[in-house]
């Protein structure tokens, strides 16, 4: 052996320098596992929130119901109160079938109206404006050449 090497043995079986070492090799060894603890606490925390993203994405539908002639019909005389066998207001034709906000055109008595579905349930007819102001049921109106009687 070489004279460095006795030396750092000689150092080191020096009692003061060995629980200085120790002393040191703990708070180096705990502060290990402190880093590999909170390591573990994130990845679970993390895929605990992706598991639950995951689990609320997978109950929204992925597909939305499609406004027919026949559940239009049967929404607009529920909401005017006609008979479903025999209505006086028949829907004529859907024009944008959206499950939010559908358009249809309604007649009664040879006078045919634009009307609105919100969300499949809900029926009302009337003026709907956009964010912009432009009237909706005019500009609808006018494509399909439908003129305005008295309301």
């Amino acid at each position: 052996m070489n004279m460095k090497t006795r030396d750092i043995i000689k150092k080191l079986s020096n009692p003061r320098v060995r629980r200085r070492l120790k002393i040191g090799l703990s708070v180096y060894g705990v502060l290990i596992m402190i880093g590999v603890l909170f390591k573990v606490v994130y990845d679970i925390g993390y895929f605990n929130a992706q598991s639950l993203k995951n689990d609320k994405n997978a109950e929204l539908p992925t597909t939305y119901p499609v406004l027919t002639m026949e559940s239009a019909q049967r929404i607009v005389s529920g909401a005017l109160k006609e008979d479903p066998a025999n209505p006086k207001t028949i829907v004529d034709q859907i024009i944008d079938n959206n499950h939010k906000l559908s358009t249809i055109i309604i007649e009664n008595n040879k006078l045919k109206k634009i009307a609105w579905i919100i969300e499949m349930r809900l029926f009302f007819t009337g003026d709907l404006f956009n964010n912009e102001g432009y009237n909706l049921t005019e500009g609808i109106e006018h494509q399909h050449n439908i003129s305005r009687g008295e309301h």
